[in-house]
């Protein structure tokens, strides 16, 4: 069997998957991607205007395409958005092209870390806790199913988390 040397960062909005990843990449000697990042930078506008203009499905069909494209990759961390998992396709992707972290946060901390950005379009609601509920128990088993580690952000601390998740996955190699 290959190593598999790619780390892939799944979870919920406000779990921290980017800001631990620039982290662990360096930490690792790997090269850092944030899937949405990547998607922006093609585009050249925010994933609200795509939301707006193609709707989520436009959305997702585009995640899918840098998904594939970055899986492919070999010494990589990626951040994904937290619907990556949506598709079956994509998530046997990322368990099939490297390890899979599972980044949880509880909802008071995700409400905390998401209530002033105004680019979730998924959170441009008039209840963003029931919609963070919603996706929560829609999602959970999606991320539990092919999480080969799974991490709680609540500590809030991402040096601290990046030095867990590299103990957890010397373990697991």
């Amino acid at each position: 069997m290959t190593e598999r040397r790619n780390v892939f960062l799944i979870g919920p909005m406000g779990a921290g998957k980017t800001t631990i990843g620039r982290r662990l990449a360096p930490a690792l000697g790997l090269d850092f991607y944030d899937s949405d990042e990547l998607i922006i930078s093609r585009t050249g506008v925010d994933i609200a205007t795509i939301f707006d203009i193609e709707g989520e499905s436009g959305f997702r069909e585009r995640e899918s395409r840098v998904l594939d494209e970055l899986t492919q990759l070999d010494g990589v961390v990626i951040a994904t958005g937290g619907g990556v998992v949506l598709s079956v396709e994509n998530r046997n992707l990322l368990k099939a092209r490297g390890r899979v972290v599972y980044l949880t946060v509880p909802l008071e901390l995700q409400l905390r870390r998401t209530r002033r950005d105004n680019q979730r379009p998924l959170l441009q609601t008039s209840n963003p806790r029931e919609r963070l509920e919603t996706l929560q128990r829609e999602r959970e088993p999606l991320y539990q199913s092919i999480a080969d580690i799974v991490i709680d952000t609540a500590a809030n601390d991402s040096r601290r988390l990046a030095r867990e998740l590299i103990e957890q996955l010397s373990n697991t190699d």
